[in-house]
């Protein structure tokens, strides 16, 4: 397939590493990605603190920049349920969270990776409420060899960023972080996986404050890992 990465602000800006991990396991099973140099944000951030009218603007630009590929595939959760749910387009329906795309479309969840860690998975609010990507990135997770895999108690709270939430509220933020690193703590993980890198930002500065040693990773990132 010819597909285009649809890489999202946060992650074109900060998480670099993410995009090329997405591309790396896509190449591996065969198929051609793209990066359209044109794309802009998608909008979710103008459109969630009232600027609806700047976020329509962006809508042509995001049809223009990927028209014509067989899919758009993101490494984020929350910015691929944005265009989903609010983009009214001829682009919106190919737009695939990167798990749904594995497992939904081209029928994958042993990509062949390997990461010999021990490691909890955090369901992020948009993959897990706007999305429903279910159990996806855990079938993937399953597959990766040398990983020892622990579930995460209460793992499907948020984590209390929500983007301007975390600004707006944040007393309330970190009340919930703080029950979301204990929850990760006690699973003893050394690596705490997600597929929205601005949630593990939220959670990695936490964990950082307390020194607790836990890493913070992209799923891309564990299914790009080889012997």
């Amino acid at each position: 397939m010819r597909v285009a990465l649809f890489i999202a602000c946060y992650n074109d800006a900060l998480f670099p590493d993410t995009g090329k991990a997405v591309t790396a396991v896509l190449e591996r099973l065969g198929h051609t990605v793209e990066f359209p140099m044109a794309q802009t944000c998608c909008g979710q951030m103008h459109y969630n603190t009232g600027y609806r009218r700047e976020a329509d603007a962006l809508v042509g630009a995001f049809n223009d920049a990927f028209r014509g590929y067989d899919a758009i595939v993101t490494p984020s959760g929350s910015c691929g349920g944005h265009v989903r749910h609010h983009h009214d387009t001829e682009t919106a329906p190919d737009v695939y969270e990167f798990s749904e795309f594995l497992v939904d479309v081209l029928g994958v969840t042993d990509v062949g990776a390997y990461y010999p860690h021990r490691v909890t998975y955090h369901p992020t609010c948009h993959s897990l409420r706007m999305l429903r990507v279910g159990d996806k990135p855990l079938r993937l997770l399953r597959a990766v060899r040398g990983i020892d895999l622990v579930e995460l108690p209460e793992a499907e709270s948020c984590c209390g960023f929500g983007g301007t939430f975390a600004v707006k509220n944040s007393e309330t933020s970190v009340a919930m972080l703080r029950d979301k690193m204990g929850n990760i703590g006690a699973t003893k993980a050394d690596t705490l996986c997600a597929s929205d890198n601005s949630c593990l930002m939220h959670i990695g500065g936490g964990l950082g404050r307390i020194k607790s040693g836990i890493r913070t990773l992209h799923l891309a990132e564990i299914l790009a890992g080889t012997r």
